[in-house]
């Protein structure tokens, strides 16, 4: 079975060269760039060449660019990350990667079904872009609170959404970004899932959750208490041995990429400590 390589994501609006050179010292074995809601000041054009001396001199590579952000809002904070998407597919291959990936975007305040005419005249031009360069687009399924009739991030939250999504607009050129943690939110089962939409899953996510199962019991759905917390892989309630198993046998292509930033047990100082944690976890999954 292939190896599937594992990196972690790291903030393309700082020094990417100089993160890399250092987290790979550490076993990581690639990076997804990523930027929020724009570019920051940023120019992935232009730093390019820095980043592939790092990966080169590292034998690491760069997974993703990446941008999470709303491109469906009619706004300034809309415009700058649309235009970042713009800039990062025309970046991608500078970086020689063939990813790029963000939110879906809703329409604010609006349904799943009622954003999906906008997200059609967005990112039907961008689809055909990414096709006619080798490019490829991926879906975070993110939820940030938003549901099925309304929200402010993100239409690709769950298979509904992406049915609907992907009949919409057919093209072979965009797929998923997925990861475990918000099937776990949702209550549900994530190796049935990956089953099913691996073929449309460009790229995961290392990032995982835990359901307090008896707060959940006691208090339901709908309360003001929160029954679920993000975590790394390892601190989760995903077997990820299981899934690494899966998509070794399965022929999964793309790599794994931990998402820090997001376990409270390991923060602030302890946010490195808890990446070297996951990966050393992921890398015993894959079987080293």
């Amino acid at each position: 079975m292939k190896k599937i390589p594992i990196g972690t994501l790291i903030k393309g609006d700082g020094d990417p060269a100089v993160a890399i050179r250092a987290l790979a010292s550490s076993g990581f074995e690639c990076f997804s760039l990523f930027f929020w809601e724009g570019l920051g000041g940023a120019d992935p054009l232009k730093f390019a060449e820095e980043v592939g001396k790092a990966t080169e001199g590292t034998g690491t590579f760069i997974s993703a660019l990446s941008v999470y952000g709303n491109p469906l809002r009619d706004d300034e904070r809309g415009v700058a990350t649309r235009e970042c998407l713009k800039v990062l597919l025309d970046a991608a291959p500078l970086f020689g990667c063939g990813l790029v990936s963000c939110f879906a975007g809703r329409v604010p305040g609006m349904s799943v079904k009622d954003s999906l005419p906008a997200w059609k005249r967005c990112f039907a031009p961008l689809a055909e872009r990414a096709e006619a360069s080798g490019l490829r687009i991926a879906f975070e399924n993110c939820r940030l609170g938003d549901t099925w009739k309304t929200g402010s991030w993100n239409i690709a939250i769950n298979p509904d959404a992406w049915e609907l999504m992907f009949d919409a607009i057919s093209s072979p050129a965009i797929g998923l970004e997925w990861e475990p943690c918000h099937q776990v939110e949702a209550l549900a089962d994530p190796y049935a899932q990956l089953e099913v939409w691996l073929p449309k899953i460009l790229h995961l996510h290392g990032k995982d959750s835990r359901i307090d199962r008896p707060l959940l019991a006691a208090r339901g759905l709908y309360g003001s208490t929160r029954w679920h917390s993000s975590h790394f892989p390892g601190n989760g309630d995903t077997d990820w041995r299981r899934i690494l198993d899966f998509l070794g046998r399965r022929g999964y292509t793309g790599t794994i990429d931990i998402e820090g930033w997001n376990d409270a047990e390991w923060s602030g100082e302890r946010e490195l400590e808890g990446q070297a944690k996951a990966l050393a976890y992921l890398k015993s999954c894959r079987g080293t």
